[in-house]
């Protein structure tokens, strides 16, 4: 099996012994993403549920485009929330960067506590283009 490491300096260096994306047999993996400045490191929106939603998205978005993908490449997403009552306004956020008629498969679960204390994370299972 092949695998490749993706890293780019538009979505932020892992916090620990992990890469941004790996490449595998046709497939990218994403590690999860939080609402984390690539240039600064530090947590945007603190206690605001969409403006992290939104820099989560965009440091996903910016994996995905150094592996050559885009968002019609995903095929899964997991959302992690802080608290499930912020499922609708990540729902909306979300739904910014999916056709509903060809969003991929996702699961989304409340977890007690998430890296740096975030509200939002969420990671990805995209193809890869041929």
């Amino acid at each position: 099996m092949t695998m490749k490491i993706i890293q780019t300096a538009q979505a932020p260096a892992p916090v620990g012994p992990y890469n941004q994306a790996i490449a595998a047999n046709g497939f990218l993996f994403t590690a999860g993403q939080i609402a984390l400045d690539p240039q600064t490191m530090t947590i945007m929106g603190e206690g605001n549920v969409e403006v992290q939603a939104k820099q989560v998205l965009t440091n996903l978005g910016a994996v995905l485009q150094e592996a050559g993908c885009g968002w019609e490449n995903v095929v899964k997403t997991t959302v992690f929330l802080k608290d499930m009552n912020d499922f609708a306004a990540v729902n909306a956020i979300y739904g910014q960067y999916f056709d509903e008629a060809t969003a991929p498969a996702r699961s989304c679960v409340e977890v007690a506590r998430l890296p740096k204390d975030v509200l939002v994370e969420i990671d990805c299972v995209a193809v890869l283009p041929t």
